[in-house]
């Protein structure tokens, strides 16, 4: 039965369980690609073999649903309780690959991870107070900074993923556009509840057109183990390297911006604005995340600005949803065949769906910025300069590429460029003393 009592934030309202399966698996929907991708990469650059790296995913499907849960649900003073999903960190892609290929292999990633994800949970508190330094002008740019990001990721998706044979291939555009189309209609034409799921219905139409035109199959279905359980450290024990766990570190500082921004940006949509104490609660949940990413064999975690996006376009509020998410995600990871079906959705279809969800993050940046004053002051150079450094690694992505390696970890992630931009340009202009005008020499009495 729903919760109804007017007294009742809607971000704590209950839908019914018809309703949070469907809202539930369409957040699924929309981070799972993101969210394999990070075990695919470094299981990849590792040469593992594939029933190992099968083992990576299921592992971090786990992870994402327990991180997720202990996010939206909350546990003492972990987890911000918004509808937040989790996921592992591109930001850690990099410096991961190196540690494991320069002769420390997963133990001594994982022992990284697991020092990172302690380090986030003492600074939490410290990231709370720096929230005065994130007014509407730094939030609203980094909103839409986070927005205008993504955008490249469903571009990818819609022209058939990454590293795909036929990328770019009309048929993968117009499968992609047909799922777009399928959204928009169903969100103009449809009812309000079907309306809330949108990018579940463009998904499951993609689908089933994508099945036979030949897209994509589900041969793996039928490959993949009903049963699979994470055990910890099941590549050996933690090595726990100074080199290994430094540039870690500088990961964990990365991670807690990005997520930073991203939960400002859920509290502006929900109406419920993040205040020091829950910035601090989300910033410990994700640290907690990554230490269990350590031990359970994966990788660390942070807040999933895809998600954000769903979020702001369905204006379905409920971390109750989410948390649904998160139960369905814990779901697939103890039961590889059924992530295998969630797997076979062909990436043009996400695409489809991806350029919504992602836009959607960039509009609601705008809509932050709409109510900050730029009249008689520096502001819209804060926003411009920010939005530059931030697109800055999105449209060159090598650009940094004969900087040193910790430099890469932090302003290769356009958010957390963009993001840190925001904040030195808005203390610079808004918070420094101004120098006072200089008074024009006094006239002489008589002159």
């Amino acid at each position: 039965m729903a919760t109804t009592a007017e007294d009742v934030h809607p971000v704590d309202e209950i839908p019914p369980p018809r309703q949070l399966a469907a809202f539930g698996l369409q957040h699924v929907l929309a981070m799972y690609a993101g969210a394999v991708a990070v075990p695919l990469i470094v299981g990849g650059a590792l040469r593992l073999s594939a029933a190992d790296l099968a083992y990576l995913i299921t592992a971090d499907l786990l992870v994402c649903g327990v991180a997720t849960l202990i996010q939206c649900v909350g546990l003492w003073r972990f987890g911000v309780r918004l509808p937040i999903m989790q996921g592992c960190t591109f930001a850690a892609v990099s410096p991961m690959v190196l540690i494991g290929t320069t002769g420390g292999g997963l133990p001594a990633i994982y022992g990284s991870v697991i020092v990172a994800g302690l380090a986030i949970v003492l600074l939490a508190p410290v990231f709370g107070r720096l929230l005065r330094f994130f007014p509407p002008l730094v939030t609203g740019t980094v909103i839409l900074i986070i927005g205008v990001s993504l955008l490249p990721v469903a571009g990818d998706w819609a022209a058939g993923g990454v590293g795909a044979k036929d990328f770019g291939a009309p048929r993968n555009l117009a499968l992609a556009a047909f799922v777009l189309a399928v959204v928009l209609g169903v969100q103009r034409f449809a009812p309000a509840f079907l309306a809330r799921v949108a990018v579940l219905t463009g998904i499951v139409a993609g689908l089933v057109v994508a099945v036979p035109f030949g897209f994509t199959d589900f041969g793996g279905v039928a490959d993949a183990d009903w049963v699979g359980i994470s055990t910890p450290f099941h590549f050996g024990a933690p090595e726990f390297r100074v080199s290994a766990i430094v540039s870690m570190l500088v990961v964990a500082l990365v991670t807690m911006t990005e997520t930073t921004g991203d939960l400002i940006a859920v509290g502006e949509m929900t109406g419920r604005k993040v205040d020091p104490r829950s910035l601090a609660d989300g910033l410990r949940a994700d640290g907690l995340s990554t230490v269990l990413g350590g031990v359970f064999n994966t990788f660390p975690y942070t807040a999933y600005a895809q998600n954000v996006g769903l979020v702001g376009m369905t204006r379905v509020r409920s971390r109750w949803v989410v948390a649904a998410a998160g139960g369905l995600l814990v779901l697939l990871g103890l039961l590889p065949k059924l992530g295998a079906v969630v797997a076979a959705v062909p990436a043009p279809v996400l695409g489809g769906a991806g350029l919504v969800m992602f836009g959607t993050v960039a509009a609601s940046g705008l809509r932050t910025l709409a109510g900050v004053d730029f009249r008689g002051n520096q502001n819209l150079t804060v926003v411009a300069v920010s939005v530059a450094v931030g697109m800055l690694p999105v449209g060159v992505p090598t650009v940094y590429a004969k900087f040193p390696d910790w430099f890469q970890t932090v302003m290769n992630s356009g958010i957390s460029a963009g993001c840190l931009t925001a904040i030195a340009l808005n203390l610079l202009f808004n918070h420094l003393p101004k120098r006072a005008p200089r008074e024009a020499p006094a006239l002489a009495e008589g002159a």
